[in-house]
């Protein structure tokens, strides 16, 4: 038998100096960007007069959403559906900005750059003004 494989395998777990302090880095930015993100959107929901730690717990943070944006609950089967979920969350996202009295270019800026938009929108000068129709 040959077990070259193993001393291959050996060898490669060990401290890789550089790509290692790379790695860390992208670790502590992605911890960062999970933070920043949280934290936003707590002071958004708080915004909305809804609990603010709902923002860290799962599925519960997106009835909160739909609450928020005037959406029936039914809908959070729709977030589940590969293809359909994610038209679904930009509506959301569309229907939370106006909601906060902004447009639909800061609606994109929530899907695509929600670690971004949602600070600035739980933080910033913005007021709750509720569902909006039509």
């Amino acid at each position: 038998m040959n077990f070259t494989w193993l001393s291959v395998l050996a060898q490669e777990g060990g401290a890789d100096g550089p790509s290692d302090a790379v790695s860390g880095v992208i670790i502590v930015v992605q911890l960062a960007v999970l933070i920043l993100a949280i934290v936003g959107m707590w002071k958004v929901f708080e915004k909305a007069g809804k609990p603010g730690w709902g923002a860290i717990i799962p599925i519960y943070n997106i009835v909160l959403l739909l609450e928020i944006v005037g959406k029936p609950i039914w809908w959070i089967i729709l977030l589940f559906i590969p293809c359909v979920g994610i038209v679904i969350t930009l509506i959301l996202f569309l229907e939370l900005a106006k909601c906060f009295g902004k447009g639909a270019g800061y609606g994109i800026g929530l899907f695509l750059l929600g670690f971004i938009f949602f600070p600035m929108l739980g933080f910033g000068d913005a007021k709750y003004r509720g569902p909006q129709k039509g």
